[in-house]
This record gives structure tokens, sequence and C-alpha cells, in this order.
């Protein structure tokens, strides 16, 4: 059209304020250019920099995102999960709710892509992943800990249902085995990857008279929960009692002493999750999507803060 058709055109538009359809234009084009993101916990602050990554990578390519906050819910997961196809968003990024391991009905009569972030989930079609070398992490930290003479390690962890905590909890155990001290199964305190429950966890030990020397956290909210019960017992961290957690979330500078955590690259993981699905969209990624090529590994580094010696 004329530059001067095309100029009405916009003053009319502006006029008359608006706004185009998406989902009636998508019966044409097929596509929506939005995704949906679900979140397990916005609460927590790992998952609002998981966000930021997301939102940024697909702002940056002219796609929109919606959140969702499953609140660890499965019912509420699965609802979203619908919901959003009823919305007609073009893929989902999903970091599943506690405890969500394998794919339900839900997941797998998704009709669109679905890329998991942090936690992956088993038999999943049309997917892509997105997870950070936690065996590794963890076994960077342990090993720290036992270096620098702390020898009566516990374990607060994460639902072991999750492949996160199942995979920490490896790198614990590796570490422990390499220098020949495998600790007890009563070293390995199981819970939720919250601060109350790290609380609750380490007041417990604390009431039992438990004998440890260090606290290795398997994310760093379980570790703020447990720096606070030390802290209101009276033991001295990191002379008494050393805690290293994990994911550098940034109360981790926060707090005094300050966290001694594995850093993960939070918002690459959301970045490199919304890069990963829209190649995916648009058919730009090779091979079978069943297949691990669709996976993305990140690194991961130890801080070393405050709470060890």
């Amino acid at each position: 059209i004329s530059a001067e058709t095309r100029d009405k055109v916009l003053a009319i538009i502006k006029e008359h304020h608006y706004v185009p359809n998406r989902v009636a234009s998508s019966m044409i084009t097929k596509s929506t250019k939005s995704l949906g993101l679900i979140l397990p916990d916005i609460a927590n602050p790992f998952f609002p920099e998981v966000a930021r990554g997301a939102e940024d990578y697909a702002n940056e390519k002219g796609w929109s995102v919606f959140l969702c906050n499953s609140d660890n819910n499965l019912s509420k997961e699965d609802m979203y999960i619908e919901k959003l196809q009823e919305k007609m968003v073009d893929g989902i990024i999903l970091t599943a709710a506690n405890h969500r391991t394998e794919a339900n009905t839900a997941l797998q009569n998704l009709r669109i892509p679905i890329v998991t972030v942090d936690r992956a989930i088993d038999n999943l079609p049309h997917a892509g992943n997105v997870v950070i070398d936690n065996e590794h992490g963890a076994y960077e930290a342990v090993d720290y800990l036992l270096s620098r003479g702390y020898e009566k390690v516990f374990h607060l962890c994460g639902p072991l249902s999750l492949h996160t905590a199942m995979h920490r909890y490896n790198g614990y155990q590796r570490a422990h085995e390499e220098r020949d001290m495998m600790p007890p199964p009563a070293h390995l305190l199981e819970g939720l990857y919250s601060s109350d429950w790290g609380y609750v966890a380490t007041q417990s030990l604390l009431r039992k008279k438990a004998s440890f020397d260090a606290l290795f956290c398997g994310d760093d909210m379980i570790a703020l929960g447990a720096l606070k019960a030390l802290y209101e017992h009276g033991v001295s961290v990191p002379e008494d009692v050393g805690i290293v957690g994990f994911d550098d979330i940034y109360l981790s500078q926060i707090v005094t002493p300050e966290l001694t955590t594995v850093h993960q690259p939070i918002y690459e993981l959301g970045y490199r999750a919304s890069e990963l699905i829209i190649d995916l969209i648009n058919g730009t990624r090779e091979g079978d999507r069943s297949t691990s090529s669709y996976e993305k590994k990140l690194g991961t580094s130890l801080k070393v803060r405050g709470t060890t010696r």
C-alpha cells in the first residue's frame, strides 16, 4: 500500500485505540507469538530471576510471556497447562511442582512444545530441558567443607523425588566417598525447598543434640532457615557449624554472615529456556524432540563467603 494509505490507517488505529486480536490473527498465521511460563513458587527469589531471563529473551524476539504460579500444586499446574492451550500460546516453559517427576495425562496430551527448567520430567513429549550440573555443584561444595576440616556434614535436601535433589545428594555422597568418609543415613534429612522447613529441620537437630559441624543445604532458602535456627540457639557460624547453600539468590549476600553457596546462572536458565522453545516452535532445532539433543546444561561455581571457615 502507499505511504499515504498507511499513515491514514495508523491514524485511525491511534484515534480508536485499536488493539489487534492475536487469537483471531492466529487463525491465519498459526501463531500468537506468546509463551506460557509456569513456576512453582514465585515467592522464592530463585524463580522471579528465571522469569526475568525468560521474558527478556522473548521480548527481544517480539514475543510475550504469560506468567502462572502453581504454588507447588499439581492440580493447579494441570489447570494452567490447559488454560494456556486455550489461550493458544505457542509453547510452554515449565518448572514443575514438587513431586512431579513423570509426565501425566495433561502433559502427555500437550499439543505444543514444552521446555522444562531446573526440574526435568521423564517421558515428556515435544520437550526440551534447561538444567545445571547439580551433581558437580554439590560435589564441589561438600568437598570444600571436608577440605576445611568439617567432618560431620549433614545434608538438608529437597524432595528426593525431584531430579535436582537426587543429583545434589549424589554429589554429596561422591565427595564423601572419594575421601573415604561415607556419612550414615541419619546425616540426610529430606524435606522441602523452603526457609520454614530449613528452620524446623535445624531446630529438630539441635533439640536432639545431634552431633554435626556443617550443613549442606539443598537450596539457599533452606540454608537461610538453618542459619536463623543456629543463631537463635547461640551456635556460632562458621566457627561451630559451617553452612553451604545452593542457588546464590540475592538474599545470600544480604544476611550476616554472608552465605557460602553454589552459584548457578539463574537468569541464564530462563533466558536459554526461551531461546530453546522459540527455536523449537520455529523448527530451527533439528532432530527428534524426544532425544537429549534438546537438553542445555549450564555450569556452576562455588561462592565462598562468611558461613564457612
